[in-house]
């Protein structure tokens, strides 16, 4: 086991992968960074509180230790921006999401530290997302890999207004069965919450590359409004009452991905 993430295996058709959970900032690194990064503002919290029910599906979870602001794992290694024209952070972002300095001056990684962090934290995580997904593939004609995210709801800087609570992201439906993202949809709209398909977020790299429908491999982003069950603001307390609110609705939308997953045939290769 390494002491990037955690992993705890199931036999399910279904890997939750959390890889923005992380709250480690290694300390040979502490000092460059500066206070307000250190608060840990933009970390997807209690994400595992949330999807704890996940081990009553048999699921696989993958949840990452280390903290977005050293290396940003649903980033392409190469830090190409997945949404061109838009704003966004980077693979080793240098600003948090509402544009103050991470780091302290001229304490910012370079060329040749963002490898190293790609060596030793991006690699090791990719690593066992590709191992556990193809160790339930071997098991599974279809998998089910759930990207678990969350975000404060309004943030300028990236987007207008307040985020939707619920913001499914497939790739505009490339990276999943068409009859698994209906079930998906279907259970959101019947919740309470507000929600849209491929709106702002589509899906990161994560989703991006390992989103295979015709190999059996079908990914979806799930990037949920912190305000549904925790406060936005420090120090970011869980809250129970809310939190079980939207707990059931995403329990349902994974339930329903689950049971269109095992309706698709055997040898499908591209379903309608």
């Amino acid at each position: 086991m390494s002491d990037l993430y955690t992993l705890e295996r199931g036999d399910a058709p279904l890997l939750i992968s959390i890889p923005h959970l992380g709250t480690t900032i290694p300390a040979p690194l502490r000092g460059r960074y500066t206070d307000t990064a250190l608060t840990l503002a933009d970390t997807d919290w209690h994400l595992d509180r949330l999807y704890a029910f996940a081990a009553t599906l048999g699921a696989t979870v993958l949840g990452a230790t280390v903290s977005r602001y050293v290396i940003d794992l649903n980033r392409p290694p190469n830090d190409e921006s997945l949404y061109p024209g838009q704003t966004t952070t980077g693979l080793c972002p240098a600003e948090t999401f509402r544009g103050e300095p991470l780091y302290r001056d001229g304490c910012e990684p370079d060329g040749e530290e963002k490898r190293r962090r790609v060596a030793e934290y991006w690699r090791p995580y990719h690593a066992a997302l590709a191992a556990e997904l193809a160790r339930l593939r071997e098991r599974h004609a279809h998998v089910l890999l759930w990207e678990a995210h969350s975000i404060a709801s309004v943030l300028p800087r990236l987007f207008d207004g307040k985020l939707p609570d619920l913001n499914i992201g497939t790739q505009d439906g490339r990276t999943v069965a068409p009859s698994v993202q209906r079930a998906i949809e279907r259970e959101a709209a019947a919740s309470p919450q507000t929600w849209v398909a491929n709106g702002r977020f589509k899906g990161g790299y994560i989703t991006r590359a390992f989103g295979n429908p015709s190999g059996g491999v079908h990914a979806v982003q799930l990037e949920m409004c912190q305000s549904t069950y925790m406060n936005e603001t420090y120090p970011f307390a869980y809250e129970p009452a809310r939190a079980a609110a939207v707990q059931g609705t995403v329990r349902a939308m994974i339930d329903a991905a689950l049971a269109a997953l095992a309706a698709l045939p055997r040898s499908q290769h591209k379903e309608g």
